[in-house]
């Protein structure tokens, strides 16, 4: 019996130092996004605390009355900012919550924001509510590009600290169903270029955008045919589809000081799928 518990408690303590190496020891973040157990924000906050990180959550307000992000708070012990990304003084109030409750500046913020009404609401991309698209801008890519003016603004964000946000694919390439999200998503990608230089020319704080595969999240299964084109990506990827957990452990990795020298880049983390051109496994036999 004591054999047994040795081998346990052994067993147990190497998959704890596998899962957690320190990476983000002593770091302090910000986690935008973060909904329900599927999201890739939910699961950045989760690998950010295991890897030693002390975060603070932060969503819409409106979406703070769904999914379960205040359990997640008391899980990782630490609270929640409620925050409308597309105000600036939210984004004031936030950073300097953040920076009070953190005991300084934070190290990294994740950017993983993104809505379409016309998505929802089902148009066609061809008869588009304009209104709603100047909305889906502003939420999905403008946000950003205020999200780091504010900071800057404030200095709240630590030398050699690091930003990143979660983009798509149809950036560059056409998704028909993807509708005008795929201008946001390239929006989002250019903010994180030109911020990029001007954030690292002041403060050697870097900034990139990680340009995920078709993922099953709340949000991302919304979009039309989101089953059939998850199943295509997977086929034609030689990893097959990146998932939320793994997506999460390359957002530590950018979060860390092994990627102090990588800015103003959209890495793709799609398990090869961007590169791809033709796949047999796809064809009819």
């Amino acid at each position: 019996m004591y054999l047994l518990d040795v081998k346990c408690i052994f067993a147990a303590f190497i998959k704890s130092e596998i899962m957690s190496n320190g990476l983000l020891q002593g770091k302090k973040g910000i986690i935008f996004g973060a909904l329900d157990d599927k999201s890739i924000a939910w699961k950045v906050a989760e690998k950010c605390h295991e890897q030693g990180a002390k975060i603070i959550l932060t969503n819409a307000p409106v979406a703070l009355r769904f999914g379960g992000i205040y359990e997640l708070a008391e899980k990782l012990n630490t609270k929640v900012v409620g925050a409308d990304a597309t105000k600036v003084e939210d984004l004031e109030n936030l950073l300097k919550e953040s920076m009070e409750f953190l005991g300084g500046k934070v190290d990294f913020i994740l950017h993983s924001i993104g809505m379409s009404l016309n998505v929802r609401k089902k148009r066609e991309y061809t008869d588009l509510n304009y209104e709603w698209m100047q909305t889906t801008f502003d939420i999905s890519a403008i946000s950003f590009h205020k999200l780091m003016q504010t900071a800057m603004k404030l200095d709240a964000v630590n030398d050699w600290g690091s930003i990143v946000a979660l983009s798509y694919m149809a950036a560059q390439r056409t998704f028909p169903d993807y509708n005008e999200m795929a201008e946001a998503k390239s929006l989002l990608e250019s903010f994180a270029r030109s911020f990029g230089y001007h954030y690292g020319k002041k403060a050697k704080v870097r900034v990139n955008t990680i340009s995920q595969s078709p993922t099953v999240t709340t949000a991302g299964s919304g979009v039309k045919g989101f089953g059939d084109f998850f199943d295509y990506a997977d086929k034609m990827s030689p990893l097959g589809n990146a998932s939320a957990e793994a997506c999460a452990d390359y957002c530590v990795t950018m979060f860390s000081d092994l990627t102090r020298m990588v800015t103003m880049q959209n890495l793709f983390h799609d398990g090869g799928f961007s590169s791809m051109g033709m796949a047999p496994e796809i064809l009819d036999k």
